[in-house]
């Protein structure tokens, strides 16, 4: 899966020379938590409400709210933006905007195509690709299989499906010290004679989801 196929494509911006007040004033009716800021089409930094507050009189202020006003409307969106940006191609898998997020400590990424603004991938998106991945909303079965961990283990498994008419739909595995939990979305929502039927073949199912 690819970056382009989860982000939020053209998504709001703001220049970089633009007032702090327009893009309060934007973040606030389109309910946002962060601004990429272009300068054209090219993506210099990203704004978000942090970035803002760090700008602004604290409540403790003893400047009135006209002072305050007019010290905002001095400022424009580059004297608060974050300026260090990282991007990413469109056409970079999804695994890889997870990495960079979590490696950078960040929840956001503009998203670019021949160096033009195209699009952001967010923590939330990666969330509901990984739900989808999953297939947890789904109906049907959800099933954890723990195998050793060797060669042709997930073809019998597979096999096994097979032999009963049941379609598996999604697959996710997660290696441990020797063995592997395998994570299996199927249509049944009877299951009683699969799981005997793995037990059988020396494979231990460990939990049962039914949809």
């Amino acid at each position: 899966m690819y970056v382009k196929n989860r982000m939020t494509k053209n998504p709001y911006t703001i220049e970089a020379n633009a007032p702090i007040s327009d893009a309060v004033a934007l973040l606030k009716e389109k309910g946002l938590k962060r601004l990429p800021v272009v300068d054209g089409e090219k993506v210099v930094g990203i704004l978000t409400q942090s970035d803002i507050h760090k700008v602004s009189p604290t409540k403790a202020t003893s400047l009135s709210i006209f002072e305050i006003n007019y010290l905002l409307s001095k400022l424009t969106v580059n004297d608060a933006m974050t300026k260090k940006i990282i991007t990413i191609d469109a056409n970079s898998l999804l695994e890889e905007a997870a990495v960079i997020m979590r490696e950078n400590r960040i929840g956001t990424l503009p998203v670019v195509e021949n160096d033009k603004l195209v699009g952001i991938i967010t923590e939330s998106d990666i969330f509901d690709a990984l739900i989808d991945l999953l297939g947890f909303k789904d109906s049907g079965s959800r099933i954890t299989i723990e195998a050793k961990d060797v060669p042709g283990a997930m073809a019998d498994i597979a096999a096994t499906f097979k032999s009963l008419g049941i379609n598996i739909t999604h697959i996710a595995v997660f290696a441990g010290d020797g063995v592997r939990e395998i994570i299996i979305r199927c249509t049944a929502s009877e299951t009683d004679e699969l799981e005997k039927k793995l037990n059988e073949q020396g494979y231990r199912v460990k939990h049962v989801l039914k949809n």
